[in-house]
């Protein structure tokens, strides 16, 4: 069956009735993968989970401008429903969902958002104020708007290399009691190391090899962690910073769910249990971030 691409909640939730109709109860399920567009191998690979996993999957496409504190970034974000649609139907998705804004904000800016909390003011919420606020209002509304009308599993696919939206969006379904299981999906990576990201399209050349680094200095935390050594952050750091046009934001080990910093002591004693290093940083103009989890051996 062809893929159906629907603009209005209305349409999403009368595809989604269709969809799982002939289903019987206690087997249906349904599969929310929300995303800004500019797909990639990495929406790919959540999509295709979804697919394996529901009877039925829908895909968000869906630039949400509340997450833009700089109106060129939100001009500049690249939109291609067309090639992205052809992903989606090539990997067995059943519904794409690619609302206007007027859609999703008849009112115009909404008056009542969602807060991230104080979870949402560090690391990328330091650098992007706002930003998390504007994530998890527009995901509340998705969330709503995807829910099955008939009876069925109901879940949501968001990838870990967005750790901090990940975390955050897992509280806020726990937190307000969402009906809806959420699954998170490893990082896709390119074959050079780089995690894969819409903006990674942004970088040249030369760019592109400088940003090897960020996946480098992760691993070299990860292989200490397995080996039971200090993780000696400072030199993974210093790694990172010794690479030309390469301007670090954050680096740092925490724990996954409250983002706090480990105890200082880590970074020097052996390492055990298990944490997450989570890094930034703008390589020329492009803004990255990655992460990989740690677990002692």
């Amino acid at each position: 069956m062809a893929i159906t691409v629907v603009r209005s909640i209305a349409d999403l939730r009368a595809a989604s009735a269709r969809l799982l109709a002939d289903v019987p109860d206690r087997q249906a399920s349904f599969g929310l993968v929300p995303t800004m567009g500019a797909l990639h191998a990495g929406h790919a690979e959540l999509a295709a989970t979804s697919v394996a996993a529901e009877t039925a999957t829908v895909v968000s496409i869906f630039v949400n401008p509340l997450q833009f504190g700089d109106a060129k970034d939100l001009e500049r974000y690249p939109r291609t429903l067309e090639s992205d649609v052809e992903l989606l139907e090539s990997v067995g998705v059943d519904l794409v969902f690619a609302p206007s804004a007027e859609e999703m904000y008849p009112d115009g800016a909404p008056m009542v958002r969602v807060s991230a909390g104080s979870l949402g003011e560090v690391f990328e919420g330091a650098s992007r104020p706002g930003h998390f606020d504007g994530a998890l209002t527009v995901v509340s509304k998705l969330l709503h708007a995807a829910q099955p009308t008939v009876r069925a599993g109901y879940r949501a696919y968001f990838g870990q290399k967005d750790a901090q939206q990940l975390a955050l969006v897992q509280r806020m379904v726990s937190d307000l009691n969402f009906p809806v299981e959420i699954v998170p999906v490893p990082t896709v990576r390119a074959a050079d190391g780089l995690a894969l990201s819409s903006r990674n399209r942004f970088l040249s050349a030369p760019e592109r090899e400088a940003s090897l680094v960020l996946s480098r200095a992760l691993r070299e935390l990860v292989g200490r962690a397995q080996r039971r050594e200090p993780l000696d952050l400072e030199s993974a750091v210093d790694l990172v910073r010794s690479v030309p046009g390469v301007d670090l934001d954050y680096f740092e080990v925490i724990d996954p769910k409250s983002f706090e910093p480990l105890a200082e002591n880590c970074r020097d004693s052996p390492f055990q249990g298990s944490a997450l290093a989570v890094l930034a940083a703008k390589v020329g103009a492009v803004r990255l971030i990655d992460n990989m989890p740690l677990v002692a051996g």
